[in-house]
């Protein structure tokens, strides 16, 4: 590590802390201020905040890995989140969301079910599912970036007791980065968040054009066509992959078989199938949804949303192309003789590559953007977890009169506590993909049912929700306990076969315990009130089966008028799919020297982006 780099990330890291403590005195007027900014921050600045946050260290580690390995049809794995859960809360849901005017995603729920018992249990749900997911997520950044710090920093910071090991180096840097950015998250809530944020996004743009600038420059067409096949640039597919790689490299196409993704149309398959149900069942209840209740209007809850996926992917994906290619060119040919290669070794790819192959001075820009993406993206969740604790637990069901001093300062301990379990959980997971996979299939899986009856079915209750989830949750748990003790079973026993099998392919188990917890506790109980589903069908106004409450507010008023726009949304949601899929693909054929397919990806852009300001900006401007 030269000491210029060494400088670069310090001085980041300092300006970060001083930016995020500087700006916290704006966030001591209340919760409201604290948590949202008290919706007073203008929407291109949360939409770019949004975007970092969405920038991860792990997820851009995991995803150079895939590009690799699969190449270009590699970006079909970013379906398992479903990123385009993006595109439909930019077409409607984030108009339907920001009308609630409240502070977190359980106390939108009360407008849904109301605050009767039934309520009040969808609510709590709804809280512990966004406490858990929190907790998850900050394990998976615990795991990503102690592993990407251990091979990049020089300094061994293992902790040794007697000839026992406290501490190995990747857990020593991974806790000491979580504790800086914790320490302004917690003293400067949203305010600090986003400020922080939109520099950490600059950042990021600047080292992902540098690498790509770098990558473009330093290697050529020649070398990188003597690596990759037709095969690894086509993004098309049929249902069983073939070989990517060419004779030279058989290793990764033994890696590829083995990996549990041979059968990709089923992947794909099962990926659109839970990405329709999970886009529409909306955001989960973190840093995604707090960035749509902070905006000021609903007009500009829609601008945000679309502005975070335009700002997105060009950048990223100049970032992890970039390095993909360097990785090609310098990393594939020693990763081949490794006769034990295996999916850990795509994880550590991208570190090697900035520490052995990015020269100095670009490779401090880059570890900043990194620890950039790293901090932007921990920091959201620290804002948007506790929030739930507080909120809709502590205050609502503890203590609701107390001043708005107390709640800042139980909100900063949550935030500890939060963090603390999300560490002590990394702890015990076997590797960023175990994570990603769990959090994306099965956790999600569990969220999915649920938050999609709340919209389209009037008689879907409060009973109906919080079974559905907390049937969701349990099997999701009990799917991460036989991942992580895959080893500890007997081969031919059935629990041997479910811990091995891909947490995507269990997608569908995971939905059906959900969907009948949810119409068990629906039809087990009675039909909301009458009021609340009025109250809310007047508000949000979504489609869906809502005739009963539809012809009760015809009677009182002959103007109301149902909103009629599923398929216009839905053609959106396929025009916004392939408009977000060109932006991804753009710069990795860019990278890679096809300039006819980068040509046709421009091409798609460019007709995507003109129908969508006819069909959603043209809207959206008379909201």
């Amino acid at each position: 590590m030269n000491s210029i780099d060494v400088a670069i990330i310090v001085f980041y890291i300092l300006l970060t802390i001083g930016i995020g403590v500087w700006i916290s005195r704006k966030a001591s007027k209340g919760l409201d201020d604290y948590f949202l900014g008290g919706n007073s921050i203008k929407w291109y600045y949360l939409g770019l905040s949004n975007g970092s946050g969405m920038f991860d260290v792990s997820g851009t580690a995991w995803m150079v890995g895939v590009l690799f390995l699969y190449g270009v049809k590699s970006f079909f794995f970013m379906w398992l989140w479903p990123i385009w859960n993006q595109i439909f809360v930019m077409m409607f849901l984030a108009v339907w969301i920001r009308k609630s005017n409240t502070m977190t995603g359980s106390e939108w729920i009360l407008t849904r079910f109301g605050n009767d018992k039934a309520g009040r249990a969808s609510h709590i749900i709804v809280a512990v599912f966004a406490i858990v997911s929190t907790i998850g997520f900050i394990a998976y950044f615990f795991e990503g970036i102690g592993k990407f710090m251990t091979i990049i920093l020089p300094w061994d910071l293992a902790i040794h007791f007697s000839d026992f090991t406290l501490l190995n180096s990747e857990q020593s840097y991974a806790l000491v980065i979580i504790f800086l950015t914790t320490i302004y998250t917690i003293k400067g809530g949203m305010f600090s968040v986003v400020a922080t944020e939109v520099l950490q996004y600059g950042i990021m743009v600047v080292a992902g054009i540098l690498v790509a600038g770098y990558a473009f420059i330093n290697y050529t067409d020649v070398q990188i066509n003597s690596v990759i096949t037709e095969e690894w640039r086509n993004v098309f597919f049929s249902s069983e992959l073939g070989p990517h790689w060419g004779d030279k490299f058989q290793a990764f196409n033994n890696l590829i078989d083995t990996e549990g993704y041979k059968m990709f149309g089923s992947l794909v398959g099962m990926s659109l199938f839970k990405g329709f149900f999970a886009s529409i069942a909306g955001p989960t209840p973190s840093y995604d949804l707090q960035r749509i209740l902070s905006t000021k209007s609903v007009k500009e809850a829609a601008y945000m949303s679309g502005f975070t996926n335009l700002i997105l992917f060009i950048p990223r994906y100049l970032l992890i192309a970039g390095i993909v290619v360097i990785a090609l060119v310098t990393l594939a040919p020693e990763m081949n003789l490794n006769p034990n290669l295996s999916g850990a070794d795509l994880e550590i790819i991208m570190p090697k590559v900035i520490n052995l192959h990015i020269p100095v001075g670009i490779k401090g820009l880059l570890l900043a953007g990194l620890l950039a993406a790293f901090m932007s993206t921990f920091s959201a969740f620290v804002n948007a977890g506790p929030a739930y604790i507080v909120n809709d637990l502590y205050k609502k069901y503890f203590k609701p009169n107390e001043t708005s001093e107390h709640y800042i300062k139980i909100s900063q301990v949550a935030s500890f506590l939060v963090v603390g379990l999300g560490v002590f959980m990394g702890f015990f997971a076997n590797s960023i993909n175990s994570l990603t996979l769990w959090i994306t299939s099965a956790l999600f899986g569990g969220y999915v049912a649920a938050n999609f009856l709340k919209w389209v079915w009037w008689r879907f209750n409060g009973w109906g929700y919080f079974w559905g989830m907390f049937s969701g949750l349990i099997v999701a748990s009990l799917e991460f306990v036989l991942d992580q003790n895959k080893g500890n079973f007997t081969p031919g026993t059935w629990l041997y076969d479910v811990s091995e099998m891909q947490a995507i392919y269990l997608f569908p188990v995971i939905l059906a315990f959900s969907i009948l917890g949810s119409i068990l506790g629906t039809f087990l109980s009675k039909p909301t009130d009458i009021e609340v589903l009025k109250s809310f069908y007047t508000n949000v106004r979504p489609w869906g089966w809502w005739k009963p409450v539809y012809k009760t507010l015809k009677k009182d008023d002959l103007t109301f008028e149902k909103n009629n726009e599923f398929t216009k949304d839905m053609l959106n949601c396929v025009i916004g799919i392939v408009w977000q899929s060109s932006m991804i693909v753009l710069p990795i054929f860019f990278m890679i020297r096809d300039y006819p397919k980068t040509i046709a990806a421009l091409i798609v852009f460019l007709v995507t982006t003109t129908i969508l300001k006819f069909t959603w900006l043209d809207k959206v401007r008379k909201i």
